[in-house]
Formats: C-alpha cells, sequence, structure tokens
C-alpha cells in the first residue's frame, strides 16, 4: 500500500492548535467529528493515517481530558450499525467505554439524546446504570433551532441535567453523525457559565478538509460516506467574508453557523470570537497529506466502495432509493464505475461462466480477492462451503505455493461439522462459512504441517481488497473484518430464500 500521509505530523499539528484553545477558558468543551476510536473512512481515504490517531493524542493529554459519550435514542430504537463493526450504537458505546479505559482516559458518562421514552433507550440507560455507569437524559430542546431566546433558558437547556467535569478539556464524542453531540456541548456552556466558568467550544474535524479543494477526491468521499445525512460539501461563505480566504466545510455546519453563534453568544454575553464554520474547527488533516495522487486514488477507491455499500443497504431496505441515487450521482461526478474496482470484473466473470457451464438456472456466488501484488484469486460457492470461506483458502494455498488440488482440511474433519449443521442443528444451509472453515483449518493444522503452513498467511490477508457477486452473511463480512480485508459485494442475494 502506498503512503500518502504523515501521521505524526498530523498529531503534532492537530495538539498544538487544541492547547491553543484551552489557553483561552477555564473549560473547552471539544466536540468530536468523525470517529473517535478506529476511524477507518479516514484510514482508507489517507493511507498512512493511524485509525486510532485521535484516543493517542487524547492519551498524551490524558491529565488534562474526560470524555462524555452521546448516542441519539433513536439510533438506538432503530437498531442503527456502525458499518466498520457490524455492530449497533448501543453496542458500539459499550465497545467505546472499554477501549477508552484501555488507553486510561476518564469516561465520565453517556448522554441520551433526544430521549422521548423508547422503550429500548430506556432498557440501554438501565444496563448502563447497573454497570455502574452515569447516565443522563436530554429531551428536545424547546424553541431549537431558531427560538435563541427560549434555547438559552432555564425552559431550554436548563432543563437538562447538568454533567459535572472536573478537567479543562471535555471532548464531546459519538458512535457516528447525528448523536446530539453538538447540543450536549451548548447545553454544558449553559450550564457552566451559570456556575461562573469562562466556558469555550470547539470541535476537533477530520472531514471535509477545509484547506483541500472543494471538488478533490477526498472531500467528495465524505459525501459519499455520510449520503444518508444528505450532507454536501460547500464553500464557507462566512470565512470568505472575513478573511477573503476560500475553505471548504459542509451544509449543516454552514446552515446552523448563525444560530450556533448567537447561542453562544447568548450564553456567554460576549461576542464570539469565531466568525466562521471553520474558525470553529481544529483540523490540521491537510498538512498531513505527503502525496496527493496516492490520497486521491484511495479516495476515489472508498467511493467506489461506499457505493456497492449502499446498493445493498438499499436491497436489504436499510435506506431509500433517493440515498442510493446520491450514491449514484457522486460516482456520476467523478466518472467512476463500479468496474473500476480491480476485484469487480473477475468476480462477475467467473459467476458468469459458472452460469454457463451450469445445467440449471441459479446463481452462482463468486468471491475474488486481490493480493498485494496484483495477483486475484477467486472461490465458488459449493455444497461444501460458500464463496467468502473458498476464496480464503483459495488465497492461502497460492501465497503457500501448494497446488490446488491438494486438501487444506481432511474430509474427516469436515463431514462432522457439516452433519453437526444438518442433522444435530437442523440448519437448512449446510455449506460452511468462513468462520466454520478457519476453525476446521485451525484444527487440521495441528497434525497437517501443510495447513499450519497454509494458516500462517492470513496475516497476509490485511488491507487486501475483494468482492462478491452476491451480498454476504453478517457472520462472513464480520470474518472478513477483523482479517483486515476490505469487501464489497453486489446487490444480489445468493439465493431465492427469504429466511435461510
Amino acid at each position: 500500500m502506498k503512503i500518502g500521509f504523515d501521521s505524526k505530523k498530523y498529531l503534532e499539528e492537530q495538539s498544538k492548535f487544541i492547547l491553543e484553545r484551552v489557553n483561552n477558558y477555564d473549560k473547552l468543551y471539544l466536540e468530536f467529528g468523525g470517529k473517535l476510536l478506529f476511524d477507518m473512512h479516514a484510514k482508507r481515504v489517507l493511507p498512512g493515517f493511524d485509525e486510532n490517531a485521535k484516543i493517542k493524542l487524547l492519551n498524551k493529554l490524558k491529565d488534562n481530558v474526560e470524555i462524555i459519550i452521546c448516542v441519539y435514542a433513536g439510533d438506538i430504537e432503530r437498531n442503527k450499525i456502525r458499518g466498520d463493526f457490524g455492530i449497533t450504537y448501543d453496542l458500539d458505546v459499550l465497545r467505546m467505554i472499554d477501549d477508552l479505559r484501555a488507553y486510561n482516559l476518564d469516561v465520565n458518562g453517556v448522554v441520551i439524546t433526544r430521549f422521548s421514552e423508547q422503550p429500548s433507550a430506556s432498557m440501554f440507560a438501565n444496563k448502563l446504570e447497573r454497570r455502574g455507569i452515569k447516565v443522563y437524559k436530554h429531551k428536545f430542546t424547546k424553541g431549537y433551532p431558531t427560538d435563541v431566546d427560549t434555547i438559552v433558558s432555564e425552559e431550554g437547556y436548563g432543563k437538562n441535567p447538568y454533567i459535572e467535569t472536573k478537567k479543562p478539556i471535555v471532548v464531546v464524542t459519538a458512535p457516528g453523525p447525528g448523536s446530539g453531540k453538538l447540543a450536549t456541548c451548548l447545553s454544558q456552556m449553559y450550564h457552566e457559565n451559570k456556575r461562573g466558568k469562562e466556558v469555550g467550544y470547539s470541535k476537533f474535524e477530520t472531514f471535509p478538509v477545509w484547506n483541500v479543494p472543494l471538488k478533490h477526491p477526498l472531500n467528495i468521499a465524505y459525501e459519499s460516506a455520510t449520503v444518508d445525512l444528505k450532507d454536501v460539501n460547500l464553500i464557507d461563505s462566512f470565512h470568505l467574508d472575513a478573511y477573503g480566504e476560500i475553505s471548504v466545510n459542509y451544509n449543516r455546519d454552514i446552515q446552523a453557523f448563525p444560530v450556533l453563534k448567537r447561542i453562544i453568544e447568548k450564553i456567554t454575553g460576549e461576542e464570539s470570537v469565531y466568525k466562521s464554520p471553520t474558525d470553529m474547527g481544529v483540523n490540521r488533516v491537510g498538512f498531513g497529506i505527503t502525496d496527493d495522487d496516492v490520497v486521491k486514488e484511495a479516495s476515489r477507491q472508498e467511493i467506489i466502495r461506499r457505493y456497492f455499500k449502499t446498493g445493498c443497504e438499499y436491497k436489504k431496505g436499510y435506506v431509500d432509493l433517493e440515498t442510493y441515487q446520491r450514491a449514484q450521482l457522486i460516482m456520476e461526478k467523478l466518472d467512476l464505475c463500479g468496474e473500476d474496482r480491480n476485484t469487480v470484473v473477475p468476480a462477475r466473470e467467473r459467476a458468469k461462466k459458472l452460469k454457463l457451464e451450469g445445467k440449471e438456472e441459479k446463481i452462482y456466488p463468486v468471491v475474488a480477492l486481490e493480493l498485494e501484488n496484483g495477483t486475484i484469486v477467486t472461490g465458488k460457492s459449493s455444497e461444501t462451503m460458500n464463496a467468502s470461506a473458498a476464496v480464503l483458502l483459495n488465497t492461502v494455498k497460492y501465497l503457500s505455493n501448494i497446488d490446488h488440488e491438494i486438501h487444506l482440511i481432511s474430509p474427516s474433519t469436515l463431514k462432522p461439522l457439516i452433519e453437526l449443521k444438518e442433522n444435530i442443528l437442523g440448519q437448512k444451509s449446510i455449506s460452511l462459512n468462513s468462520e466454520e472453515i478457519l476453525i476446521a483449518l485451525s484444527i487440521s493444522a495441528t497434525s497437517n504441517t501443510v495447513a499450519k503452513v497454509a494458516m500462517g498467511k492470513l496475516s497476509q490477508l490485511k488491507n487486501c481488497q475483494a468482492h462478491s457477486t452476491t451480498i454476504l452473511s453478517s457472520n462472513d463480512e464480520n470474518i472478513y473484518r477483523k482479517l483486515g480485508i476490505e469487501i464489497t459485494s453486489d446487490a444480489e442475494y445468493p439465493n431465492a430464500s427469504l429466511y435461510y
């Protein structure tokens, strides 16, 4: 993988600017845009970016930092999924708390935002409280978004419970966008100001990158990542008017800025130091780019991946047609197509060939996987295993120079697994998935030196690219995620069954 980003330089720049902001206040509420942990989008579009760069930065400042996690009650209620991990937002909150504690960072508590007695959100609050986590419930703010006098009053932010904080930097983060981070920051500013504190607000930004051109693939990739939110990148007109400097921001921040500025001024009783939404952000990502061409190509590939992901989500009913069409328009804007992803054509051609050779009219699932040297290996579904599992075995055979006809897993190991699924567990689909095949391979490796050699090659699959001609099961997606393989899928189910 070619490197196009200097993560160390970025961390130095970002930490310096955060500390400069903190010096102006008794307390700074720092809203984290994007993922605090495992920012896989940033890693994909900025090759060389450390997905945990933000948490490492906070770890350096840990004596001065505490963290509040926000989650929108509606996202809990509808089981919204964090795509990078395939888990719901409420589970991601639990994962975040564990990971933050592992970095010795102080988690103050969890805020459930726009809470209106949703049953699932109430159950989640109970779960947290019974594990010793402080939970705060913020309801919809009266008067929001235009009635500033009501918003900044005891009827507005005053209705929210005050979260007592002790450290000078309070990081407000969330599993994803639309979680109520900004409202939580402003609510806290209101309460802190009433207690006589000199308090400020800033935003730790990653995307869009303000000092990269509006139509740069890096910024367009951000639009493709937020198609469901209808985010659009724009020139920050406030910044242009104030400084005569072109900068990029996104529509929600630009639209909200006039009201946000008035709210902050109403809270503090002073004129805001910020003249634009770009001013509010601490965003030094652009200064870490070392090879623009590498970043451009990585961003184009991310846009294609997002297009396939949105297509599958539309097929599953998770997003509407308008969202999918926006993903298509973004592809057209950069003159991209699905076939620009190297693994797509080989997978589809193998599936087409199998269909021509087949004696019955059915779908023939195929997965193609591209190795670091450009070699593409394919695998097809069979009665024994699915295509996702087959390509893993075929790839480790290739990497180990093992003849394709040699069995890595003996039939005597596979047969009991298949019989277990069919006769004891009563499963309709008996072909083994990726997880089951890897377990079988590890068992074979204890007595088979060839299997042991192949097993040792699995680590080389990290950062490889793959494409499936059919939608993967959640189990296979999870295994590929753990192996570090970036896989996309055509929006086609592997069979006509609705449940099995």
